[in-house]
């Protein structure tokens, strides 16, 4: 054996020796060198499962969030036990997008006490914190100073008319519940904002910003998705009685308001227009306040969330336009969302791409024949 070929094997040894000692002292260099990692090279990297550093993956829990700073803001679910799927879609889809970086609460309410099963298929679906909360019968169910037999009138002339839920009396009870009383639940209380979410709903972008400390550092109370045409049949002697409202409190009117997008003759007649509220994140602080309790409690005292079949979308709608100034309500175009039939999808397309967005911008509803986006840009935009 020549000199060459000794001085080969004891350098071969010697690497060999080191090699053995850093994978047992260094896990990092024991990964890469692996005969797996290195036999990848040959097999083709869409077969490994790369190394990820631990700092990639930041800690999550009850105590410890992924941003620094929040909003006291929390989601609100409307949900009966029968429900459980379609919240289950909803909540996950949340989750997904947004909240799995944002960590904000959830309270769910229920006019029933909720199942042991939808509290357990709910509750493992995030660690943020969740609560489930029973509706009080005074909040939920028609009032005696209603005329029954006015009220069942006014549902069989719906329902003849072809008017969706024009029979129900548990709809008109969700529609009164969401325009005067969810933000008095005592789950409620603690929180400023509220952002609604409903049964089958979907989010089709990832939400990366967070809307609610947006909102307050911009002196913004309400934002909505998808702005519609109510059904006239539903709401008929509405506008009425919020002229009457108006008549007897001007002071409440803000200066710079939206009348705009309600009306096209300086508020003698109401265009139906409003904003879709199964989606709307929004102050409780304004419909806590002065304005929108005189006006709410105005407006249930004339019955027609049972005589007629107001809806909360239209009583929210109005009252944000007239009570907020228009620079105080905000169009999220970046949160891509769907309530079936409808869907809004980012017109932009650095959000609609940034966004990883599932959407279809060609579909969106925006500028369909039934929405109302134009009257909103026309009086925002000019």
């Amino acid at each position: 054996m020549n000199m060459t070929f000794r001085y080969v094997l004891t350098l071969f040894g010697a690497v060999i020796t080191i090699h053995y000692i850093l994978s047992f002292t260094h896990t990092e260099y024991g990964r890469a060198t692996s005969i797996g990692s290195l036999t990848s090279h040959f097999r083709g990297a869409s077969k490994t499962t790369p190394t990820i550093p631990d700092r990639y993956y930041p800690v999550f829990s009850n105590e410890t969030f992924a941003v620094d700073r929040r909003a006291n803001a929390t989601f609100v679910v409307l949900a009966r036990n029968s429900d459980i799927d379609g919240t289950i879609r909803s909540v996950r889809e949340i989750e997904d997008r947004f909240n799995r970086r944002f960590r904000y609460p959830y309270v769910f309410l229920n006019e029933e006490e909720f199942s042991e099963d939808f509290i357990k298929r709910i509750s493992v679906l995030s660690s943020a914190k969740m609560e489930f909360g029973r509706i009080s019968r005074e909040h939920w169910y028609q009032p005696d100073s209603v005329d029954e037999e006015k009220a069942e009138a006014g549902r069989n002339r719906l329902v003849q008319e072809g008017v969706i839920y024009g029979g129900s009396v548990s709809y008109r009870n969700m529609c009164r519940y969401n325009s005067g009383f969810f933000f008095r639940h005592p789950l409620m209380q603690k929180y400023r904002w509220y952002w609604r979410i409903e049964p089958d709903v979907h989010f089709h972008c990832d939400i990366r910003f967070d809307p609610f400390l947006y909102m307050e550092e911009n002196n913004k109370v309400y934002a909505f998705t998808i702005a519609l045409y109510e059904f006239e049949k539903t709401i008929p002697s509405l506008w009425g009685h919020v002229k009457d409202f108006i008549k007897l409190h001007p002071e409440y009117l803000a200066k710079d308001n939206a009348m705009g997008f309600l009306s096209e003759t300086g508020g003698d007649t109401y265009n139906l227009c409003h904003f879709w509220s199964n989606f709307e994140i929004a102050d409780m602080s304004f419909w806590r306040g002065e304005a929108y309790t005189k006006f709410f409690e105005y407006l249930d005292e004339q019955g027609g969330f049972y005589y007629e079949r107001w809806g909360d979308a239209p009583v929210h709608s109005i009252a944000a336009a007239l009570f907020a100034s228009s620079s105080q309500i905000q169009f999220f175009d970046q949160i891509g969302y769907e309530h079936n039939p409808y869907t809004h999808c980012p017109r932009d397309e650095t959000s609609w791409k940034d966004g990883k967005c599932s959407c279809d911008p060609r579909r969106s509803f925006d500028y369909d024949g039934y929405s109302c986006m134009s009257k909103w840009d026309r009086l925002t935009q000019g």
